[in-house]
């Protein structure tokens, strides 16, 4: 474990790395921040399977680049790639940029096709993000959900990523940020990047999004993704769905921005996309919990779903 003093924008190297002299991935543990910036070096792909369960690590993107890092260090250590790819695997069902990577990774695990790989998600979300700002009018009051920047991709972010681009542009005024229960994503890391790009933000109890759209404070609803099917119905973080019946009520347009490697043109609909279900106690230990980590936005209630080859209107065909 290494602590870093963090004063500037993270490269995408201090988020997810491969180290080969000994093999590891160096993640940064995003359970820690904002109040401590800790690295975690992770051995073997049980490690970073580990990782990815305890979301050591998260975001689709970055859950993607730490497995194809995890099969190069299985060859640098003579480890068994099957079983490997195995483990990975199931460590996130719901994520389909895991599995995307592990393919994309398998004929070559090797630490320049894994940095290639890490380097061309970066490309993507600097890409999408500059065809999402395209969505922004001046002075748009934005609101986004759970954490879609840096810290989930590997580097600048997809929906956070197209907040930093229109606010360079002079497009945004400020964003509200979900806190995004039940693990605080949205207040502890967005509003973490937020700040550290400078963009004015206020940090909201979910529960809140409906009653400030109803009063005229929220122009655009962005976020993420971690699949979306074929027809565009798009799994992320619990509570997107509802924010999209929200906004649909109050004619506010939602946005999804995420890269093609998370679109999942093999399930057709959003019925077929895992959700996965987490530890009752992150709720409650005290009372009978329900913890599902995801749920699924009808492409019906999207205005949009950008990635980086642009702006995708309904009907959506992936």
């Amino acid at each position: 474990m290494t602590v870093l003093d963090v004063t500037r924008e993270l490269e995408p190297e201090r988020i997810v790395r491969l180290e080969e002299d000994p093999p590891a991935v160096v993640l940064l543990d995003q359970r820690r921040l904002p109040d401590e910036v800790v690295e975690v070096a992770c051995r073997s792909a049980s490690g970073v399977a580990e990782a990815i369960r305890t979301m050591v690590v998260r975001g689709a993107p970055a859950i993607g680049l730490a497995a194809a890092y995890a099969m190069v260090v299985v060859a640098l250590r003579g480890d068994d790639p099957v079983e490997a790819e195995r483990v990975l695997a199931r460590s996130r069902p719901t994520a389909v940029n895991l599995v995307w990577a592990l393919e994309q990774i398998r004929d070559e695990p090797t630490p320049e096709r894994a940095r290639a790989l890490h380097r061309a998600e970066v490309d993507r979300c600097r890409r999408m993000a500059a065809h999402a700002a395209e969505l922004f009018a001046p002075g748009t009051r934005a609101l986004t959900h759970c954490n879609a920047g840096g810290l989930a991709t590997g580097g600048y972010g997809s929906a956070v990523g197209a907040l930093r681009t229109a606010w360079e542009r002079g497009l945004l005024e400020r964003v509200l940020v979900d806190e995004t229960r039940p693990l605080l994503q949205g207040a502890r890391l967005t509003a973490w990047e937020l700040e550290q790009a400078g963009i004015p933000h206020a940090v909201i109890a979910d529960s809140a999004a409906g009653w400030l759209m109803a009063r005229g404070e929220v122009d655009l609803v962005i976020t993420g993704a971690d699949r979306v099917a074929a027809n565009g119905d798009a799994a992320n973080k619990i509570g997107t769905y509802s924010l999209a019946v929200l906004a649909a009520h109050h004619r506010i347009p939602f946005v999804v921005v995420a890269p093609t490697s998370t679109v999942d043109p093999h399930t057709p609909d959003g019925s077929g996309i895992p959700i996965e279900e987490r530890d009752p106690a992150e709720v409650t230990a005290r009372f009978p919990a329900r913890n599902p980590a995801f749920d699924v936005t009808p492409a019906t209630l999207l205005a949009a779903i950008v990635t980086e080859d642009g702006v995708h209107r309904p009907p959506y065909a992936f």
